[in-house]
């Protein structure tokens, strides 16, 4: 089976640290995890007819976090991928919870964290709020920066995998993403060093499979289209695309401005300058010039180019991570049922939200929706509440909804309960729509209770 190629298999089951066994869960009980198995992932069954919601824990081992399980191709993040609006910043907070990220890189790598910290700044709700020191913190995603020293091709262009290795093999280590940038090596590289770039990663992948690494092009320099950097940079992509990789296109997306105008056929460099008519012009410049309220265009010390170069990196880093974490993308199905965060320790009060659409069936049918909350979750009394329709929590734990979409695209019902469980264990629930005579659907979702010294399924050694 090729996991890298799997569709959703829905919210994530985690794993306890020393161990897991196979488990069923019902919903009924959370499940307790047991201390003596060897770790292992959740592959998420089907829901059945019944009341009970069976997930089978698996061997499923050799493909790195959500995203990798989702992905029925490779991510690549480029100039398309700046656009934060599009993401549910459900997934902003997955990519928080989940990810433990390690970045190699010297000053041209800077540019994503530089413009990472302006947008963190802007945005006072804290949903980019990130650390480079990697510390594990709530709600803050954990970031290694300049971890481990040196970049792609500093010192030479080989260190940069050994140091890995060192710093993965660590006792304790966390990580579960490598990201390493370039400096200015591609540019003068041959296809053979190119393929030993290729071939190293390839070889961390095959000994790290719990561990998404993301690969990386080079910054412009100004050769353009027929450039040996453009032609090491597609030997680069094109070997991403074949084998399902993680790629951030650092190169496209200072090739293009936010409005989709290109530069690279322009021979534009990492400063964001090209050949115009005039000579040199710069088409950060430019934009702003004729955008400067917009927040791309806000000021920060961006390495060797403009702020709006930083800032536009910025947000494809964490569309990146938004990615990794499980998001399918812009235009693909996003969960339907889904908590406001995805662990909870006991006491914890969780809201869960569940979406009704995309049923088969007119606007005006009567749509019946059941979610029984499962023990080791207490209901909150009198907190069902929907955007429409009627909601009916007489008989809690079971709780109910009925009413019909009409010209909206959609209902939005939201419940909180409070996490009673006092061991680690998963609680999963399932709600179940139904539309008599035309159609039913069944979205669950799975809560990860006291999450003390867990792991990810997929390699988080350690929470």
């Amino acid at each position: 089976m090729d996991l890298k190629r799997l569709r959703p298999l829905g919210f994530l089951l985690f794993v306890c640290t020393l161990a897991l066994a196979t488990v069923t869960l019902s919903s009924s009980a959370p499940a307790m995890l047991s201390e003596t198995a060897p770790a292992q992932a959740a592959e998420r069954a089907q829901p059945g007819s019944t009341t009970t919601d069976e997930v089978a824990l698996g061997p499923v081992t050799a493909a790195a976090l959500a995203g990798r399980l989702q992905a029925s191709g490779p991510i690549i993040i480029d100039h398309t991928c700046t656009d934060l609006s599009q993401i549910p910043p459900f997934w902003i907070q997955q990519a928080k919870s989940l990810l433990r990220v390690s970045y190699g890189h010297t000053s041209h790598g800077s540019q994503p964290i530089t413009g990472m910290e302006v947008l963190e700044g802007n945005t006072p709700s804290g949903l980019y709020d990130f650390n480079t020191n990697g510390a594990v913190t709530a709600d803050v995603l954990s970031l290694a920066d300049y971890t481990p020293s040196g970049d792609l091709g500093n010192p030479d262009r080989t260190t940069w995998a050994s140091e890995t290795r060192t710093y993965l093999d660590e006792p304790g280590n966390n990580r579960n993403v490598v990201v390493w940038s370039w400096c200015g090596q591609v540019s003068d590289a041959t296809q053979t060093q190119i393929q030993t770039y290729l071939n190293l990663m390839n070889g961390l992948e095959q000994d790290y499979p719990d561990v998404t690494f993301v690969y990386m092009t080079g910054h412009l320099d100004g050769s353009g289209v027929e450039g040996n950097l453009n032609q090491r940079n597609e030997q680069i992509r094109q070997y991403c695309r074949n084998h399902n990789e993680v790629l951030f296109d650092f190169a496209d997306i200072e090739s293009y401005d936010p409005d989709g105008d290109e530069f690279l056929s322009r021979y534009a460099d990492d400063g964001c300058n090209y050949s115009c008519a005039g000579g040199t012009c710069n088409w950060a410049d430019q934009w702003c010039a004729s955008h400067g309220s917009d927040p791309l265009c806000d000021s920060c010390d961006c390495a060797h180019s403009e702020p709006l170069n930083c800032n536009l990196k910025a947000r494809a880093f964490w569309w990146m991570l938004a990615r990794i974490a499980g998001w399918p993308g812009p235009g693909e199905s996003a969960p339907q049922k889904y908590p406001s965060s995805p662990v909870a320790e006991q006491g914890e009060v969780v809201t869960y939200t569940v979406e009704v659409r995309g049923l088969d069936a007119p606007p005006e049918a009567t749509i019946s929706l059941t979610d029984v909350v499962p023990a080791g979750l207490e209901y909150v009394p009198d907190s069902l509440d929907a955007s429409a329709g009627v909601t009916n929590d007489a008989d809690a734990p079971t709780l109910r909804w009925s009413g019909a979409l009409g010209s909206a695209p959609m209902v939005t019902v939201t419940y909180e309960v409070t996490v009673t469980a006092s061991s680690p264990g998963a609680a999963i629930n399932t709600a179940t729509l139904a539309v008599p005579s035309h159609d039913t659907a069944e979205h669950s979702s799975t809560l990860l209770l006291n999450p003390l010294a867990i792991y990810l399924p997929l390699g988080l050694r350690s929470y």
